[in-house]
C-alpha cells in the first residue's frame, strides 16, 4: 500500500504501511525539496520512533543534508528551533494515533510547514526512490539538548505569574514529558503530572487529549484549580476545570480571543477557525466584537490565512491553536499558558465551561473505513442533504475524511440534541455500508 500525504504530513501502520525502508526514500527524496541544507530533528516516545528517525536521518543525510537531533521533543519544539536557526525540521511522530502507528512531519525553512505543491513534489520523488530499493546504513542518531523552546513559552509570561496555583500535566506518555512541567513549575506553579512514564507503547493510551477522562480524576483528586492534557507530538491541547468541565479548542480559542481583545493584542480582531468550530463558540466570538474567518480543516490552512493577511491568532476544536506571534504551528504547551494567563487575568479560575460559552450540541462519530474514505464522502453526497433539509436552518452538518487516520468523520449541530444524535447515527450508518460496498 502506497503512503501519502495526509493534513498533517505522512503516517502510516507501523511494519504494514510505514517501515525504514520508506521512511529512508522519504528522507532522499525531501533533501531535494526542503531548500535546506540543515534539518533539526525531533520523535516522540514510540517503540518505533528511533528507527524510523536514524532512517529518516540516513536519506537526508545521502541527499546532503545536515541532521541534528533534538532527541523526544514536541512538533513545536523542532519548529520553534527551525525558526531560530532558519533551517529546517522533522519530526517523527503520529501525533494523536495509537502506539503501532508512525509517521513524519515535515518543516521548511524556518519552522513553517511545507507548501501543497512542496509536498506533491517530495511524494513524486519518493515513490521514484523507494523502486530503487536503498540499503539502510543506520547511522548514529546522537541527540543534543537544547533548552531554547522551553525557555520561550516561559519569557511569554510575567515571571512567577502562576504562584499559588496547582496544575495537573497529562503528557499523553509522549514527547511533552517532563518539559511541560519544567515551564509550568518556573512560573511558579505546583505540577502534577500524569501519563508520564512512557514506555514505547502507552502513547495516547487511555491519557491525553483524546482521553481526558484520567485528567477529570486528577485535577479532582489533587484538588487542583485546573489541569491541561496534550497529545502525542504536543501540538494539541484540551484543559479541564476544578469542576470537572472540559475546555476544547474551542472554550480555549474564545478565552485566550477576548483576552487578547481587550488588552488590544488581537490584530484587526480577527481569528481564524475551521468548519469544526461550534455555533455557541462562533456567536460567543462575534458578540464580542471579533471577526471570524473560515478556513478547511487543518493547522496548514489556519496558518496560510494567519500569514497571508497578518492576523496572529487561530485554530480548531481538537485543541490545535495557533499564536503566529510566538510560534509557527500548533503548541499545546504554549497554547496552555496562554490560556491559564487569560483566565487569572480575570482573578478567579473559572470552575464551569460554560462560563465561557454554551455550546449547540454537536455530534461528532468517527468511522472506520476500509475503502477509499473521500471516494465514501463524495457518494454520499445527496444523502447529507437530504439530512441537512431535515435539520433545517438550525443545523449544520460536516462528513469528511480524515486527513490522518483511515476513518470518515460525521459531525451533526443542532439546537436538538435527540435530532442531532439520530441523524449522525444514520449518516454513520450509510458511511458502513457504503465502505462495505467498496472494499
Amino acid at each position: 500500500m502506497g503512503l501519502f500525504f495526509g493534513t498533517d504530513g505522512v503516517r502510516g501502520h507501523v511494519g504494514r504501511e510505514i517501515d525504514e525502508a520508506k521512511i529512508l526514500s522519504l528522507g532522499i527524496a525531501a533533501a531535494k525539496h526542503l531548500n535546506t541544507k540543515r534539518v533539526f530533528l525531533g520523535r516522540d516516545t514510540r517503540e518505533s520512533s528511533f528507527a524510523l528517525a536514524t532512517a529518516l536521518k540516513d536519506g537526508l543525510n545521502r541527499g546532503g543534508v545536515e541532521v541534528i537531533s533534538l532527541g523526544v521533543a514536541p512538533t513545536p519544539e523542532v519548529a520553534y528551533v527551525a525558526k531560530v536557526e532558519n533551517a529546517g525540521g522533522a519530526v517523527i511522530s503520529a501525533s494523536h494515533n495509537a502506539w503501532f502507528d508512525n509517521g513524519v512531519k515535515l518543516f521548511r525553512l524556518g519552522g513553517l510547514k511545507i507548501s501543497d505543491l512542496t509536498q506533491d513534489l517530495i511524494q513524486i520523488d519518493w515513490e521514484k526512490e523507494q523502486r530503487e530499493r536503498h540499503v539502510l546504513t543506520t547511522p548514529d542518531l546522537e541527540d543534543k539538548d537544547d533548552s531554547r523552546w522551553v525557555n520561550s513559552i516561559i519569557s511569554s509570561v510575567e515571571k512567577d505569574c502562576f504562584t499559588g496555583l496547582k496544575v495537573v500535566l497529562d503528557c499523553a506518555n509522549g514527547a511533552t514529558v517532563h518539559k511541560a512541567a519544567i515551564v509550568f513549575k518556573k512560573l511558579g506553579a505546583v505540577v502534577v503530572e500524569v501519563g508520564s512514564k512512557p514506555n514505547g507503547r502507552n502513547i495516547n493510551d487511555d491519557c491525553g487529549s483524546n482521553n481526558p477522562e484520567n485528567l477529570i480524576e486528577a485535577v479532582a483528586s489533587s484538588d487542583a484549580d485546573i489541569g491541561f492534557a496534550f497529545d502525542g507530538d504536543g501540538d494539541r491541547v484540551i484543559a479541564v476545570t476544578s469542576g470537572g468541565s472540559i475546555l476544547d479548542g474551542d472554550h480555549l480559542l474564545v478565552v485566550c480571543a477576548i483576552d487578547r481583545f481587550e488588552h488590544e493584542l488581537l490584530k484587526n480582531s480577527s481569528v481564524v477557525i475551521t468548519p469544526m468550530a461550534n455555533l455557541g463558540m462562533r456567536n460567543a466570538l462575534s458578540e464580542a466584537g471579533i471577526g471570524l474567518h473560515e478556513v478547511p480543516v487543518g493547522d496548514r490552512n489556519i496558518l496560510e490565512a494567519l500569514e497571508k493577511n497578518d492576523w496572529i491568532l487561530g485554530g480548531e476544536q481538537s485543541g490545535h491553536i495557533i499564536f503566529r506571534d510566538l510560534s509557527t504551528t500548533g503548541d499545546g504547551v504554549l497554547t496552555s499558558v496562554q490560556t491559564l494567563l487569560a483566565l487569572n487575568r480575570k482573578g478567579k479560575i473559572l470552575t464551569d465551561s460554560r462560563t465561557i460559552f454554551s455550546k449547540v450540541p454537536q455530534i461528532l462519530i468517527n468511522i472506520p473505513v476500509e475503502s477509499n474514505a473521500e471516494k465514501i464522502v463524495e457518494e454520499i453526497t445527496d444523502e447529507v442533504n437530504v439530512a441537512s433539509m431535515e435539520l433545517g436552518d438550525g443545523g449544520r452538518i460536516l462528513v469528511r475524511p480524515s486527513g490522518t487516520e483511515p476513518l470518515v468523520r460525521v459531525m451533526v449541530e443542532t439546537f436538538d440534541p435527540a435530532l442531532a444524535s439520530s441523524v449522525a447515527e444514520h449518516l454513520s450508518n450509510i458511511v458502513t455500508r457504503k465502505d462495505q460496498r467498496f472494499r
